[in-house]
């Protein structure tokens, strides 16, 4: 959609002359929480649906059934807490039977299988609930494969869950914007697929930082991109401070078209890879001493007369890695209009990346 000519879709950042005024900012473990936030919120789910299926086997006979096969009554439940390495969850609903003969197996079977299931869980809320996958847990925790109609309440309350979670209303003022994809192998049987998974995080005026959206798909295009965007802006957040991103071409020209007066940094991180990347080994070290020594000028005047200097040295010698210095140029030393206590924090798209380490990504190109 395009920016109203009308309603403006950002502010222009002013200096602060103060450090309580910038908020305070995510660290590389965000992402990787949230998410882990949502496998919990998954997690329970799960078990209490599997803890009921158990009471319908153990009686033998569902919720409101005449059977002849009848075991035995429900009365209830209790709670109780399941401490796992993502968290302690509270007050879990434990079903029981009249006669106290009934004992879950689900608790110590989910300990026993924690990391298997925690996978399986995180990837439903990555790229939606699974039937597969929840079958796969559901059959972790039960011991045996669970019935059909178990499988499609546990996937279609999973789906509810993870809808409601991508349609929330945002709110419309957002001091930052990281934009990222990050590309995951994920395996298949004797299979991998390649998948990618852009992402939007959020940091708002307070310093609260949200996942905004995800978004799995094939590859990385500029179309994806715009129906991520698109969303962000459907959803109520349409006044961005500054948006972080790295270079990706088709990340660039969906950004522009839907926030075109939004302020945009380029993430140095990914900026020094390509650079070195043009650059013999040897001399790698000092390259990028001096590449770091750009962004740590204490001005912005000063950070240009050293990136001057860096092209005029190594335009003849490495005219490839200067030519990848220049592009997006204008956008390398947005941070110097932001609070220096900020500048570590919105130099790079970082806060996003943690995750990929901790999921053991296949190769990405910058």
């Amino acid at each position: 959609m395009p920016v109203s000519k009308q309603k403006r879709t950002t502010s222009t950042p002013e200096p602060a002359t103060s450090e309580p005024s910038s908020p305070v900012l995510p660290d590389q473990q965000v992402f990787h929480q949230y998410l882990r936030t949502l496998a919990q919120s998954a997690v329970r789910v799960v078990m209490e649906t599997v803890m009921r299926e158990e009471l319908d086997q153990f009686i033998g006979a569902a919720w409101g059934e005449c059977s002849p096969k009848r075991r035995g009554y429900r009365n209830g439940h209790y709670t109780r807490d399941l401490v796992t390495s993502t968290g302690r969850l509270e007050e879990i609903k434990v079903p029981r039977d009249r006669e106290g003969q009934f004992h879950t197996q689900s608790f110590e079977r989910y300990r026993r299988y924690e990391p298997h299931i925690a996978e399986g869980l995180t990837q439903m809320f990555v790229a939606g609930a699974s039937t597969h996958k929840v079958g796969e847990v559901a059959q972790t925790l039960l011991g045996v494969t669970p019935s059909a109609s178990t499988i499609s309440r546990l996937n279609q309350t999973l789906t509810q869950q993870f809808e409601t979670w991508r349609q929330r209303p945002l709110q419309e003022h957002w001091r930052i914007l990281y934009l990222d994809g990050i590309h995951f192998s994920i395996r298949h049987g004797d299979q991998a697929d390649s998948t990618i998974v852009l992402t939007a995080l959020g940091v708002d005026l307070a310093g609260n930082k949200e996942v905004l959206a995800l978004r799995a798909c094939a590859e990385e295009s500029k179309d994806g991109w715009a129906c991520l965007l698109q969303d962000l802006r459907s959803r109520g957040a349409i006044h961005i401070d500054l948006i972080v991103t790295d270079g990706h071409d088709g990340l660039l020209s969906a950004v522009s078209e839907l926030f075109s007066s939004t302020p945009r940094q380029r993430c140095l991180v990914h900026k020094q890879r390509t650079i070195l990347n043009a650059i013999p080994r040897r001399e790698r070290g000092e390259v990028q001493a001096e590449l770091v020594g750009i962004w740590e000028q204490p001005t912005k005047q000063e950070a240009v007369t050293q990136l001057s200097a860096f092209k005029a040295k190594y335009s003849q010698r490495y005219p490839e890695a200067v030519r990848s210095l220049a592009e997006d140029e204008e956008h390398l030393l947005t941070f110097y209009a932001f609070p220096q206590s900020m500048h570590r924090h919105i130099q790079t798209t970082n806060a996003i990346e943690s995750l990929e380490s901790q999921c053991a990504p296949t190769h990405r190109s910058d």
